[in-house]
C-alpha cells in the first residue's frame, strides 16, 4: 500500500528533470536501472561512461530535488543501484511527455517542426535548484549586480550578472532558479580554518584522479551534488568533509521552464 502511494504522489519539482533537452540519454541511464541494471552496466548499454551515468543520475536528482537511485548495500557484486519511487514516477512522466510532444509534432505535414530547439544543451554538469535571498548593485551606479542564491542546504551562492540580466529574469527574493556552472570553474578542498566563507559545503561521494587535477564530487548538504576540481594528488577520501569554491563571474543563473 505504501509503495503504490508513493508512486501515486508527484513532487513539485519532478517535472523539472524534464525541461532539458539533453536530459533524453539521461532518461536511458535511469530507465536501465529500473530494468534491473547496475550503473555500470546503464552506462554500456547508453554507450557512456560509468562517471558520466552517475553524473546523470546526480543532474536528474538535482533537478528533481528528490533521489531518484538509491545504493543498496550488501549482494553477490557488494551492492548496486536501485531506482526510487520518485524515479519510476519521473520516467512516466517522461513517457507522457514523449507521447504528448509527439501528438502535437504530428500535427504538422511533413514534420515540419522539429524537436531541436525544445530545449537547451548545456556542457555546464553543475545545476542546482536555489532561491534567490536579495540582488544588489555592486557598487553606486555599477552596471553589475550581486545576486544572492540559497541552497536547499541553506548555503548561499553569490553569482555577478549585468543589471540587464537581473531585470530580464525578473530575479526577486524568493524566486525559484537554477544555478549553473562548469566542473572546471570550481576547485574542491578539505574542510580547514582557511576555509572561504560561501563556499559549498559536503562530503565526497566519488573521486577520480588525473594527471595534473583530481576530479571530485561532492554529495551537498541538503541534497544535490557539485563537481570540482583539486590539484593532484588530492588527499581527500570519499566520506571526508570537503568544499567547494567558485568565483561568482563562474556561476550562471537560469529559469526552470
Amino acid at each position: 500500500m505504501t509503495a503504490k502511494k508513493d508512486q501515486d504522489r508527484t513532487p513539485a519539482d519532478l517535472p523539472q528533470a524534464l525541461t532539458d533537452a539533453s536530459a533524453d540519454k539521461r532518461l536511458d541511464v535511469l530507465r536501465h536501472v529500473a530494468a534491473g541494471c547496475s550503473i555500470s552496466q546503464a552506462a554500456r548499454q547508453v554507450g557512456i561512461s560509468y562517471k558520466a551515468a552517475w553524473q546523470a543520475i546526480d543532474t536528474l536528482s538535482n533537478l528533481s530535488g528528490v533521489p531518484l537511485v538509491e545504493r543498496t548495500v550488501g549482494g553477490v557484486g557488494g551492492g548496486g543501484a536501485r531506482i526510487t519511487a520518485d524515479g519510476l514516477q519521473l520516467l512516466s512522466l517522461a513517457a507522457e511527455l514523449a507521447r504528448a510532444r509527439q501528438q502535437v509534432l504530428s500535427r504538422f505535414a511533413g514534420g515540419a517542426i522539429g524537436e531541436g530547439g525544445l530545449g537547451l544543451r548545456t556542457s555546464m554538469r553543475n545545476q542546482l535548484r536555489c532561491r534567490v535571498l536579495h540582488c544588489a548593485p555592486t557598487a553606486p551606479g555599477d552596471p553589475t549586480v550581486e545576486v544572492t542564491l540559497t541552497t536547499p542546504g541553506g548555503a548561499q551562492l553569490v553569482s555577478s550578472i549585468t543589471q540587464e540580466s537581473a531585470d530580464l529574469l525578473g530575479l526577486t527574493p524568493g524566486l525559484a532558479v537554477l544555478a549553473l556552472c562548469k566542473a572546471t570553474a570550481v576547485e574542491v578542498s578539505l574542510v580547514n580554518s582557511k576555509t572561504v566563507a560561501g563556499a559549498l559545503a559536503g562530503r565526497i561521494e566519488r573521486c577520480a584522479p588525473g594527471a595534473r587535477q583530481d576530479e571530485v564530487v561532492l554529495a551537498l548538504e541538503g541534497g544535490g551534488h557539485w563537481v570540482g576540481f583539486a590539484r593532484h594528488p588530492f588527499k581527500g577520501r570519499v566520506g571526508d568533509a570537503a568544499v567547494a569554491v567558485l568565483l561568482p563571474a563562474a556561476l550562471v543563473i537560469g529559469l526552470p521552464g
